[in-house]
Order: C-alpha cells, then sequence, then structure tokens
C-alpha cells in the first residue's frame, strides 16, 4: 500500500489520528481528504495538536469509547459536536476475571479474548455501527471516529467504512496494520498484567480483523448482505456514501 504524506499526523496527544483519504474506492474513485479521520482518544491532545487541527474544521466526533472510558478522559474540540456511539469495553474486565482464577494470562489466551471481541463488534454492536453510516449519509461534514487507542472498535468501524465505499480488503488490512506503527502502550497502564499479554492487548493482527470479515462472509452472506441487512444500508444510501465521500470520476 502506497504511503502519503498527509495521511498520519502524528499528533503529540493522539499519535494514532489519520486520514482516511486517498484509497481508492469503487470506479478507480480515491476517497476525498480531509473528510474523515479515525483516532485514539482526543483528550490528550496539546495546544499545538489543536492547533494543527484547527485548518480541518472537524465539525463531528464520533466517540465508539464506553461510558466510563468517556468520563473518565473527556475531551473539547472547538467547533465539533460530539456523538456518543459507546462500545463497552470487554477484554479487559475477562482478562482481569480470568487471572483472578489463577489462569495464567498467556499471549494464546489474550489472542483468544481479541478474536472473540472481533466476532462480537461485527455480531453484537452492528447497532453502533449502523449509526455511524446514518451520520456520514446525512453529511459530509469533516469527522473523525475514535475509541481509546484507536485499534479494536475504531479498527472495525474504519474498515466497515473502507469496504463500503469498495477499497479491497489487502488495503483495508494495510490500513488497520498501520496501527502498530503508531498507537504507544501507556507507560504504567495494565502493569501487573504480563508482557507477552500485553503485547497482544496494544496491537493489532491481521488475524483479528480476518475473524471479524469471516463471520461478516459466513454469518451474514457477505458484504454486501451484511451493509444491507446489519447496517440498514440500501442501495440508495451506499449510492449517497460514495457520493459523499468518494471524488467524482472525472477526478484524478
Amino acid at each position: 500500500m502506497p504511503r502519503h504524506p498527509d495521511r498520519v499526523w502524528r499528533l503529540q496527544g493522539a499519535p494514532n489520528f489519520r486520514d482516511l483519504g486517498g484509497y481508492i474506492g469503487h470506479g478507480g474513485r480515491p476517497l476525498r481528504w480531509r473528510l474523515l479521520f479515525r483516532s485514539d482518544h482526543l483528550a490528550d491532545l496539546t495546544a499545538d495538536d489543536r492547533a494543527r487541527l484547527q485548518p480541518l474544521r472537524i465539525t463531528r466526533t464520533f466517540d465508539l469509547r464506553g461510558i466510563d472510558e468517556r468520563a473518565a478522559a473527556p475531551y473539547e474540540l472547538p467547533g465539533a459536536t460530539q456523538h456518543s456511539l459507546a462500545i463497552e469495553p470487554t477484554v479487559v474486565q475477562r482478562m482481569h476475571d480470568i487471572a483472578a482464577s489463577g489462569t495464567p494470562l498467556t499471549a494464546p489466551v489474550v489472542t483468544e479474548l481479541m478474536t472473540e471481541l472481533y466476532r462480537g463488534l461485527v455480531n453484537d454492536r452492528a447497532d453502533r455501527f449502523a449509526e455511524l453510516f446514518e451520520h456520514l449519509i446525512e453529511s459530509d461534514a469533516p469527522s473523525v471516529f475514535h475509541c481509546t487507542a484507536g485499534k479494536d472498535r475504531t479498527g472495525i468501524a474504519a474498515a466497515l467504512v473502507l469496504l463500503a465505499l469498495g477499497v479491497p480488503r489487502d488495503v483495508v488490512r494495510a490500513d488497520y496494520l498501520l496501527t502498530n506503527e503508531l498507537v504507544r502502550d501507556p507507560a504504567g497502564m495494565q502493569s501487573a498484567t504480563p508482557l507477552e499479554a500485553r503485547a497482544v492487548l496494544w496491537r493489532v493482527q491481521q488475524g483479528f480483523l480476518d475473524a471479524a470479515l469471516r463471520i461478516v462472509d459466513a454469518d451474514h452472506g457477505g458484504l454486501d448482505r451484511y451493509l444491507t441487512q446489519r447496517l440498514r444500508l440500501s442501495p440508495a444510501a451506499l449510492r449517497t456514501l460514495a457520493e459523499r465521500y468518494l471524488q467524482p470520476s472525472d477526478t484524478t
């Protein structure tokens, strides 16, 4: 996947903030730049970060964090309306429960927890992603969607948006894996968790995303049926999505 110098913003307080523009979608039409951004949480933005973001005129943020996560790390982005699309975190609590039971938190154990998370996101939290699409279709105002680290809930959201716009799966996977070059393991967080478990928890793996996409294919009859039946996207809605976020066909 070609790297574009304008994709990753490398903000001090949100290192996983990036633009989804430029990826090639339906009919060879690239996504428009400076409209759709994905990120980790925005509570640690510095004054310099905010100054860099101001010209983007972001007017909407879609927060996929759970209720307690939002309360623990609130933020304000001037000019932007915040929309909560809460998906409660589950993996860390399950890790605590496993450790309390005396079972070692090994890399394979955490890998299976993460894989289950991804399956559950596309199966059980489709309503939240459907809401995100409703907002995106309503307006093409510059927007950012995010969770805490910008890797799992945000990763699935980005994958579904890109796939709905016709971006090939190999490119979607590459965008997903780009997180590993950007996300930072929070210093001191989960310090009692074994290092091998932390290494799984704070990274993404292609197998996680592939597990979600296999559910889309096997349980929902493929991407098109998943988009129309689970995410409630009619053919007209998908056309509107493409009109809003893909460059016109005569644009090179």
